[in-house]
């Protein structure tokens, strides 16, 4: 029942973008036409789909982990950029083989972020202070603190507002060797699909977002310790009766939720960007997370296909203003309207129980 009002919702929020598509003299059949060939016709267009489901996928990873004992994350775009910034250092000032460099980078981008995530925790555990307020709070100053860095001495790249990048050895980019060897390009000249496949900057972060996503399913499935975290959130007098430390346990949610951001912050520097720079405004990575989170139900397989749907979604949006200089901001707007049906989906689920229970004694 559950999916069919995801699917119910998914259908609403494009019926709303055909409407702001046909207010604004577009055909709306030929808008969505130019997005699904946007986002299918060619093999490079698949692959920066991945590369930008990557990031989506873990900052969704990262609300739903924190939803699901409980907490309402909202700062998982600060987490996002603390990684980043984090991956940037260790993977510019160390100095260390791949594959020494490669985990020293996002186990300490992890770290770092979930520390961030933990501070929302702790100030919540001890001084009762809602995750919301302090999660926004902490958004900002990762935003300017991140900022502050990046001009700094001690990562600024002279006449640029970027950091130096990464060192190679903390880089995820696969194939980029291969690409720009003789062989290579004698190989990928005779084989279309994977040379156009491998045209965008091609990473191993995909791997990494995929194995998160188990990791959170067996946490929370699984464990002992994810019951207790999911208890607490459930009844935390309960929990708290029961002898479980719901304190202990409301800081470990938020740091293992900021670590998952993190570590989407990471993958976006070590297989894409390879440095940051100064930061005008949040690149939107960890809100969206939260529209991944709920599209997905809140379940971790959920958030991997919703990951992948709104990165193909936000993709292939664009194409809309190249082709048919239709608003891009139509895709926004469907974004948002899915979330208010999702976010009325008891309404829908009591509807559709009504239906299917009037059908069953109708028979």
């Amino acid at each position: 029942m559950k999916s069919l009002s995801i699917f119910i919702s998914l259908f609403l929020g494009f019926v709303v973008g055909a409407v702001v598509l046909y207010a604004s003299n577009i055909n709306f059949l030929e808008a969505y036409k130019v997005m699904f060939m946007g986002a299918f016709s060619k093999p490079q267009y698949l692959s920066y789909i991945i590369l930008r489901a990557t990031p989506l996928i873990l900052t969704g990873l990262s609300v739903l982990f924190a939803f699901r004992t409980g907490l309402f994350n909202i700062g998982a775009e600060g987490q996002f950029v603390i990684g980043a910034i984090t991956s940037v250092i260790i993977g510019y000032k160390l100095t260390l083989p791949f594959y020494l460099h490669i985990p020293t980078v996002i186990i300490f981008s992890m770290l770092a972020a979930g520390i961030w995530g933990g501070i929302a925790g702790f100030i919540k555990a001890k001084y009762g202070v809602h995750e919301v307020i302090s999660t926004i709070m902490l958004n900002w100053i990762a935003l300017y603190f991140s900022n502050y860095l990046v001009m700094s001495d001690f990562l600024h790249r002279p006449d640029t507002e970027t950091t130096e990048f990464i060192q190679p050895s903390a880089s995820l980019s696969l194939f980029e060797n291969f690409k720009n060897s003789e062989s290579g390009m004698l190989f990928l000249e005779q084989h279309d699909f994977i040379r156009d496949f491998l045209r965008p900057p091609v990473n191993a972060g995909i791997f990494f977002a995929l194995i998160s996503a188990f990791v959170v399913y067996f946490i929370l499935n699984k464990t002992t310790f994810g019951f207790k975290l999911k208890a607490t959130g459930f009844n935390f007098f309960a929990a708290m009766h029961a002898g479980i430390n719901t304190n202990l346990k409301m800081f470990q949610s938020l740091f293992i939720s900021g670590s998952l951001s993190g570590l989407g912050g990471a993958l976006h520097v070590m297989g894409v960007s390879k440095n940051v720079a100064v930061l005008a405004q949040f690149e939107g990575y960890g809100f969206d997370g939260i529209a991944v989170s709920l599209i997905g139900s809140n379940s971790p397989l959920g958030a991997v296909l919703s990951g992948f749907f709104l990165s193909g979604l936000k993709y292939s949006g664009q194409k809309i203003q190249s082709v048919l200089e239709a608003p891009s901001e139509v895709i926004s707007i469907m974004i948002g309207a899915i979330i208010l049906f999702i976010g009325i989906q008891k309404l829908l689920d009591e509807k559709l129980e009504k239906f299917f229970s009037s059908k069953k004694m109708d028979q």
